[in-house]
């Protein structure tokens, strides 16, 4: 497809919004791969006017980017057991999803899910998405703070408690990512696998919690994307290059704005969080068994 894409973008703060294609309708295998190639080089693809989009069909593009791993909330209402349906009317959709922090999809996984797809079904008057572009937040950092925050490794509140390191090196594009959920987090860890290893406090453990959430909300509240849905818009995001949150006005209730239902899918992460200088030694060690 060198030279010739099949639909145009344009640039959003964060990512790009795409015109001429309708996801409704099957695509060939040379839009497929273009799209996926986007998605890794933006980060996030929003499409718009794509009308209601069936659970199959939401599932069947999601696989586009590899196997579904469906999360531990399930909704009776959902159309798919792979789609999480979220809502601010608890009869529809599990509520208050997306506002304990700060965060990435899946970080609780021993791999995070790799992408995060969302479907707005129903189309509120208010309710954000925000996200944040976690390179370019990572490369605002002071030198200080950025070799402080590159100590430090995350234990997840569930499921998988392995310590991953916070900041780390995107596994295709290389960028600067976090593995980090400012609402899941039960502690930190220093200096993982050095004699310096240590857990940090309780107190120290809230501090930077603040702290990560000050730099997102406020040193770095330029770099955000506030996405404001509109009916039948569909989103793709890299969840590795991506943190977000859902606005307040997300919960809401029906009488204010009306009633909000979004269909999330994510797909399974194929990437352990690793360190920079780990990578370099696995490759290392990789070619030298080749060899």
């Amino acid at each position: 497809m060198a030279g010739h894409r099949p639909y145009t973008l344009t640039p959003l703060p964060v990512g790009a919004e795409v015109h001429g294609i309708q996801l409704q309708q099957p695509q060939p295998d040379e839009v497929v791969q273009q799209i996926k190639s986007d998605v890794t080089k933006h980060r996030l693809l929003v499409f718009r006017d794509q009308g209601i989009m069936s659970g199959e069909r939401q599932v069947e593009i999601s696989s586009w980017f590899g196997e579904l791993e469906s999360t531990f909330y399930k909704h009776p209402s959902s159309p798919h057991p792979d789609v999480f349906r979220v809502s601010n009317e608890r009869a529809e959709g599990c509520t208050d999803v997306g506002r304990t922090g700060w965060h990435i999809d899946g970080s609780f996984q021993t791999a995070p899910f790799s992408h995060s797809l969302y479907h707005i079904v129903s189309c509120p008057t208010q309710g954000d998405t925000v996200f944040a572009p976690l390179h370019e937040i990572v490369g605002s950092l002071p030198a200080e703070q950025r070799a402080r925050w590159d100590r430090l490794w995350m234990l997840s509140d569930r499921r998988h408690r392995q310590a991953k390191p916070l900041l780390y090196e995107h596994p295709l594009s290389g960028q600067d990512a976090m593995c980090f959920h400012l609402g899941m987090t039960d502690g930190f860890v220093w200096d993982v696998g050095t004699q310096q290893q240590r857990v940090a406090s309780g107190a120290e453990t809230r501090a930077l919690l603040d702290e990560i959430h000050g730099v997102i909300t406020s040193s770095c509240r330029h770099l955000l994307y506030s996405h404001k849905w509109r009916p039948g818009d569909f989103i793709i995001s890299d969840n590795l290059a991506l943190g977000h949150e859902a606005a307040p006005e997300t919960q809401l209730p029906l009488e204010q704005v009306g009633l909000r239902i979004m269909h999330r899918t994510t797909v399974k992460g194929q990437h352990i969080p690793r360190k920079r200088q780990f990578q370099r030694e696995l490759q290392e060690q990789q070619q030298a068994g080749a060899g």
